[in-house]
């Protein structure tokens, strides 16, 4: 994929990338009061317990994936989406340093199971739950857009403009080439800070902006005001929900419904 590692040896760069966003989430969590772990968040029917709860499972599913490439076996039962939201609802209530300290187990356990994944396992194929699949390499970068999007879901004054440039690039490259192949209605994009354009459509508006800005957009976490739109701008055409499994990627578990 544009703008992921070609390799699982290239991979591992990005688990430092993972040890300092998930640092930052970490202390941020670990500051919120009572109060404010109650308090809710611009996702629906979902507190700051809930978003950090979300953080932990998610990166439990990963370890569980790591190993899986690692062995070829399945280590253990794995959760399907309803007992996932199930523990989301049970450890949202929890207070705010026993839910960071749980956070910070999972990320500690990924880091260390990453670290210690030979080369050959990170380029084998492993299922996401929704039913694609990709190599264990691209655990890391899910991983690392789980924790940058959902510190900035905790409203806690940690913004786009905190997102690491590193990933701001592999991230637009992977959603853009996603919408690329979707046939989305913009011709192109350009982030003039990153020194970056993609061209996506025959037809439609160009946008530009600051890289961090045009994520949070594509994301559904930014409004598009702000961006610079040249051409047919009345309306924008709306991003689906984000973020998709990566197109062209690496095909289905299972045939599509």
């Amino acid at each position: 994929m544009s703008g992921a590692p070609a390799s699982g040896a290239a991979a591992r760069g990005y688990v430092e990338d993972v040890v300092r966003s998930g640092g930052r989430l970490v202390r941020s969590a670990a500051g919120l009061s009572g109060e404010e772990l109650r308090a809710p968040t611009g996702l629906a029917a979902w507190t700051r317990g809930h978003v950090l709860a979300h953080v932990r499972h998610s990166v439990d599913a990963y370890v569980w994936l790591l190993r899986l490439a690692r062995t070829g076996r399945e280590p253990g039962p794995r959760a399907d989406a309803a007992a996932l939201a199930a523990a989301v609802e049970r450890d949202a209530v929890l207070p705010a340093g026993r839910l960071a300290a749980l956070l910070r187990d999972a990320l500690d356990r990924f880091t260390a199971e990453a670290r210690t994944t030979p080369d050959p396992a990170w380029d084998r194929l492993v299922p996401a739950l929704a039913g694609w699949r990709h190599p264990a390499w691209y655990l890391l970068l899910r991983c690392l857009r789980e924790v940058e999007t959902h510190h900035m879901d905790l409203a806690v004054g940690y913004g786009t403009g905190n997102w690491p440039d590193r990933y701001v690039r592999w991230a637009l490259d992977d959603t853009l080439g996603t919408l690329r192949a979707q046939g989305f209605p913009l011709a192109s994009v350009t982030a003039g800070d990153l020194g970056r354009r993609w061209s996506l459509a025959a037809e439609g508006p160009s946008v530009s902006g600051e890289g961090h800005r045009l994520l949070g957009w594509l994301a559904g976490r930014l409004p598009a005001e702000g961006l610079v739109v040249d051409g047919p701008a009345e309306p924008l055409p709306r991003p689906p929900a984000w973020p998709q499994p990566p197109l062209p990627g690496w095909g289905r578990v299972t045939a599509a419904p």
